[in-house]
């Protein structure tokens, strides 16, 4: 029992679970205390039996489901096209000089782009459909995304590189059992950080051309002073981004193993 007031100390995994579990109810009996002292009127902060009472409203009405599922499919599209384009010119800018003295500050320079003042852009180029919303949350990540990419092939230890030249590596052999791997080990977890943005974004996205969508609902019930529903659809997003955390968790596993022996 000592062990969970240690600094730094790793609890077990069952303990592990405990702590999670105990945390959430913890947080959970604080809302309803407040809500219940009536310090907070029901409009701007709603009780979490309130916000669970909505969810067949949502579900019926509101069409919830369908909504959360045209997200996720935007949101996957934007995270594809960003994590497609980004790996292969971070290694580029990463491990070639030339590349590196052209567009490494750009790089570095685009994470302060106000983003959503880019929307009317993205209209013009792309229409108002789907593939303007894809295309805007996948700028969205790769923003961030392609730094972190090019730091991470430039932490790869000067060592490693040395060895393999000296064994007479090519620069292709170099990248497959040097650069990729080293990146790899580290990347998905990154990516796994960064894509949480889009989530972010999914508003301002779904709201160009409203075509549906849980940022849309959520959008809608804030305008509509539904805190209840605001509520109820943030909660459910986050519940996507456990499990979306999860799935990172189980490919980092897959593809890095070692990590984990």
């Amino acid at each position: 029992m000592s062990s969970l007031f240690e600094i730094r100390g790793t609890p077990s995994p069952r303990m592990s679970t405990a702590l999670q579990v105990a945390g959430i109810l913890a947080l959970l009996s604080l809302w309803a205390g407040v809500c219940a002292t009536g310090w907070i009127g029901p409009r701007i902060l709603p009780s979490p039996l309130a916000v669970l009472r909505t969810f067949p409203a949502l579900h019926f009405q509101d069409a919830m489901v369908r909504n959360l599922l045209y997200s996720c499919f935007l949101n996957f599209a934007g995270y594809a096209e960003a994590v497609a384009v980004c790996l292969p010119l971070g290694f580029l800018i990463g491990m070639f000089p030339i590349f590196n003295g052209m567009f490494s500050k750009p790089v570095d320079s685009i994470r302060y782009l106000p983003l959503t003042a880019l929307t009317g852009l993205f209209m013009e180029w792309f229409g108002i459909e789907n593939t303007m919303k894809i295309q805007f949350l996948a700028f969205g990540i790769s923003v961030y995304l392609l730094p972190v990419v090019v730091q991470r092939v430039r932490e790869v230890p000067v060592l490693y590189q040395q060895t393999a030249f000296t064994l007479g590596a090519s620069k292709w052999q170099m990248f497959r059992t040097v650069f990729f791997p080293h990146v790899r080990s580290r990347i998905v977890l990154d990516i796994q950080v960064l894509v949480a943005i889009s989530w972010t974004y999914i508003i301002v996205a779904e709201m160009m051309n409203n075509t549906g969508g849980i940022g849309g609902l959520l959008y809608g019930s804030a305008r509509a002073g539904r805190t209840d529903k605001t509520f109820a659809l943030l909660a459910v997003i986050i519940l996507v981004g456990y499990v979306q955390d999860k799935i990172f968790l189980g490919l980092d596993m897959l593809l890095n193993p070692h990590k984990y022996s």
